[in-house]
């Protein structure tokens, strides 16, 4: 049985390339992250807003 240890060029690229899908994945999340937060704050808005309009008429 042979166990040889990789080169540094191989382990150096592997780990390069694992950074590299890491940092795409880290970033895809953190938009989808922003983007659920967005929806959720423009929902309440709009319900804030509703209830604004429901509230004036009725002042009024």
């Amino acid at each position: 049985m042979s166990t040889s240890t990789p080169s540094s060029g191989a382990s150096l690229g592997k780990r390069a390339i694992a950074l590299v899908v890491l940092l795409i994945a880290a970033w895809l999340l953190f938009k989808f992250v922003i983007g659920l937060v967005t929806a959720f704050a423009t929902i309440i808005v709009v319900v804030l807003a509703i209830a604004a309009v429901i509230w004036a008429i009725r002042v009024l």
